[in-house]
């Protein structure tokens, strides 16, 4: 499952950091997080890193997957 997760403000690298598994773009005030997430447990670990680090979580939502043509025949 891909997700996007919105917070408030712009993250520093450092903070960033704090997100590997996660790609990040900052825009209009805001930073979004993207990126693959496993499972229930992966999601709510990363929701608690952001309170962890005082982030204030905007929005999440989870992304539709791409559509990939079966090319196998």
């Amino acid at each position: 499952m891909r997700y996007e997760i919105r917070v408030d403000g712009h993250l520093s690298e450092t903070l960033a950091r704090a997100f590997p598994e996660m790609e990040h773009v900052v825009m209009s005030g805001q930073t979004v997080l993207l990126g693959q997430v496993i499972d229930e447990a992966h999601l709510f670990g990363l929701l608690a890193r952001c309170q962890s680090l005082g982030l204030r979580v905007l929005e999440m939502r989870q992304l539709p997957q791409p559509w990939i043509e079966n090319t196998a025949t």
